[in-house]
């Protein structure tokens, strides 16, 4: 047997209280694409960083190549011969391809080696098939070339391991395929590859061997993917049975939510043109496309965060007219924003006040003007029970919560007041396989009900599950629109990159 490129043995990591990583071994061979699977909070991210330098293990050995190593930060991750991409790309926008592989490295005598390093990003491609313009730059690249970009960084750097974390969440199908042919060139030449991601079809595509993490401790290892059921491995990362999510029919009700024309200012390929679609009552309308056409856009203008330069925003009936959240929420519109905390949630702040905080001057949250934080807690108490937040309390800071808890307390928030329409961005971005259940069901339930929903997602296969309509939004256009019945991945590929035809 080949000796492991690394070796995490006995790995404890624990915060506090919480232990999350119980003596933990993983390791990986020469030629290896090893898949790294859990539930949020499992303790994959926490694994990770060690081994890339951002904390450090409280107990256990990380051995390189068979010899131990220590090492205390991505410099020294790096040096060891272990990069890692991460799902947020870690790039200059400004600088070109060539620039921003340069950033960092060490200078040859009173220069660059330039010269060098078109060498090396020429042999790059040649063994991996990953090719890009070295004097273009990374502002005018696709989503997929960046990421082509954050791995050609990590081999150009001379890593023998690389940590991909969520990979596909961002990519159009052509851009997948394309990914994996890289991936399987790069376990061809004997490296290996640690590989996280929720999309148990694509762990099965691409890995030789999968480690399944639960509650911090191995739970299990499936030595060959191809010939385990999907089902089966979320049983083995969840301990239980997880039943597919079913959309049964129901009658469409009143226009709901409606953008008409609508253009927006900004940057080129971002701004919205002429945008028209409808979301009716007892309807889930999807809206699919490559990151960066627009979606953020049409997202704001739904909910009131930016005003268009013509057309027209309907809620339920009313136009909208001042653009701001308060109008829109005022109006009917439930938002869950793409950046949880960004946008949706306050990290500091505790998960009560978080969740009172767009409602602040309102009933349950004030009485006679001034703050009632005894109903601000008693809100926040309601939703952790009734949406099964994994927190210590309403008292929680909102940082500390998981990538699942902290949409599960968007969602609990926005649907506490019963909205007409509801505005969705990467609802499951990140989030394990029972927690997208869990929010696909109050998505679902919402249609049932009679409410508008409209989801903005990257994931083709949540879309297809979930939808009874997908558009498709390209450079600020909407390329087409399908029924549920209609939509294939191919068909919805095609559009996403550029083909268009008739909207429904």
């Amino acid at each position: 047997m080949p000796t492991p490129l690394i070796e995490m043995i006995g790995i404890t990591k624990r915060f506090g209280p919480l232990v999350a990583n119980d003596h933990v071994n993983l390791s990986v061979l020469p030629g290896e694409i090893v898949g790294l699977l859990g539930e949020n909070g499992a303790g994959k991210t926490t694994l990770m960083n060690i081994l890339f330098g951002a904390y450090a293990a409280d107990e256990g050995t990380i051995r390189v190549e068979g010899r131990p190593a220590r090492i205390h930060n991505s410099a020294e991750a790096l040096a060891a011969g272990i990069g890692m991409v991460h799902q947020h790309f870690l790039l200059a926008p400004r600088l070109t391809v060539m620039e921003n592989l340069l950033v960092g490295m060490p200078r040859q005598g009173l220069g660059l080696d330039i010269s060098g390093a078109r060498r090396r990003l020429d042999e790059i491609a040649r063994e991996f098939g990953l090719r890009l313009d070295p004097d273009k730059r990374v502002s005018s690249l696709s989503v997929g070339e960046q990421q082509r970009l954050e791995i050609i960084k990590a081999l150009f750097r001379g890593a023998r391991v690389l940590i991909l974390d969520e990979p596909t969440a961002v990519l159009a199908p052509p851009d997948v395929e394309g990914l994996f042919a890289a991936l399987r060139a790069i376990a061809a030449r004997k490296l290996g590859i640690v590989f996280i991601s929720h999309k148990l079809n694509e762990v099965r595509d691409i890995t030789s061997r999968c480690v399944i993490l639960r509650h911090g401790r191995v739970s299990g290892e499936i030595a060959d993917p191809r010939r385990a059921s999907t089902r089966e491995i979320a049983e083995m990362m969840c301990g239980q049975d997880i039943k597919p999510t079913l959309r049964p029919p129901v009658a469409k009700g009143a226009p709901l939510l409606v953008l008409d024309q609508v253009s927006t200012a900004g940057h080129p390929g971002t701004t919205l043109k002429d945008v028209s679609i409808v979301v009716r009552g007892g309807e889930i309308l999807g809206l699919a496309g490559v990151s960066g056409n627009g979606q953020k856009a049409l997202a704001d203008v739904v909910s009131g965060m930016l005003k268009p330069l013509s057309g027209q925003l309907t809620i339920a009936s009313h136009r909208v007219r001042s653009f701001t959240a308060a109008e829109v929420q005022r109006l009917g519109l439930g938002r869950v924003p793409e950046d949880r905390l960004a946008s949706g949630l306050v990290s500091n702040m505790s998960l009560a006040e978080s969740m009172a905080l767009p409602r602040i001057g309102e009933a349950p949250f004030s009485r006679a003007d001034l703050l009632d934080r005894r109903g601000m807690m008693e809100f926040a108490e309601r939703q952790i029970k009734e949406y099964d937040i994994r927190c210590s309390g309403p008292e929680a800071r909102t940082g500390t919560l998981s990538g699942g808890n902290l949409q599960k307390a968007l969602l609990a928030r926005e649907l506490a007041f019963d909205p007409k329409a509801v505005i969705v961005a990467q609802p499951t971005r990140g989030l394990d396989i029972a927690a997208t259940r869990f929010v696909h069901e109050k998505f679902l339930a919402l249609r049932a009900a009679g409410r508008a929903v409209l989801v903005i997602s990257e994931d083709l296969d949540e879309l297809m599950a979930l939808s009874d309509r997908i558009a498709v939004i390209y450079e600020g256009r909407i390329a087409g629109v399908l029924d549920a019945e209609e939509a294939t991945v191919t068909r919805l590929g095609m559009l996403m990159n550029g083909a268009f035809e008739k909207a429904a």
